[in-house]
């Protein structure tokens, strides 16, 4: 049993116009960094619950429950979301789900984390939680936008990068106008020209890396692809240790 049960909301932070996080208080239990619940409203009738998936973006360690959201033009719930108020009520799972998680990833020496949009939640999960961390030499975190005005979690990229102490690397892409401090294009093509190894200063490859790849299907597949077919790396899976984890992400 996974029941839903009510979550109060604590504040809702508008970043843009469509990019904004919820804060939460309620009863779950425990769950692990990278894992994703789902908030749920009925629509007007009272009867039929809208639900979606969402990750956390806080530490399990820390109970204010903060998820971020992409508003969707004519996305029912994303916007009845969007327009909540502090004490309002939502529905959540009261476990959470997924498997996005570090203790299912395989030691290497430099784990790389993609994530394009909203994706980069479970990433700043477990990089506040900071648990199991100890076994890569390297962590490089990227984030892909289309405008610079996304990068909204930069501040506490910048946060954990101090954390680390050299460990995190963290470099940030953006692919629809130019920003001094970003690489300009999408993953596949930074990656097929070796742009990212080139700035960052690491190589990806089949003997020491292993890739997280969270976001946009369409980036997941094409990335996956790249990997697989130029630098012969493989899907990870619990009974066939590889070297690409992925999970899709609207």
């Amino acid at each position: 049993m996974n029941p839903w049960i009510n979550a109060k909301v604590l504040k809702i932070k508008k970043w843009t116009e469509n990019l904004f996080s919820i804060f939460l208080k309620a009863p779950i239990l425990n769950f692990q960094a990278g894992q994703f619940t789902k908030l749920a409203l009925y629509e007007n009738n009272q009867i039929k619950k809208i639900q979606r998936a969402y990750s956390f973006v806080n530490a399990p360690s820390n109970k204010n429950l903060e998820i971020y959201i992409i508003r969707i033009l004519n996305g029912k719930l994303s916007n009845l979301l969007y327009n909540l108020k502090t004490g309002d009520n939502v529905l959540i799972k009261k476990n959470a789900f997924g498997f996005f998680v570090l203790k299912e990833i395989p030691n290497c020496e430099t784990l790389w984390m993609f994530a394009t949009g909203t994706a980069i939640g479970p990433y700043l999960s477990i990089l506040q939680e900071g648990q199991d961390i100890e076994r890569f030499k390297n962590i490089v975190l990227l984030h892909a936008v289309r405008y610079r005005n996304e990068l909204v979690y930069l501040p506490l990229m910048k946060k954990l990068y101090q954390k680390y102490n050299g460990k995190l690397k963290i470099q940030t892409i953006v692919s629809r106008e130019k920003d001094r401090n970003s690489l300009l294009g999408r993953i596949p093509f930074l990656l097929k020209n070796k742009i990212i190894e080139n700035k960052i200063g690491l190589e990806i490859n089949y003997k020491n890396s292993h890739v997280m790849l969270c976001g946009n299907p369409l980036m997941v597949k094409e990335t996956y692809f790249l990997l697989n077919q130029e630098r012969n790396m493989t899907k990870h899976l619990r009974k066939r240790k590889g070297h690409i984890t992925m999970e899709n992400y609207w």
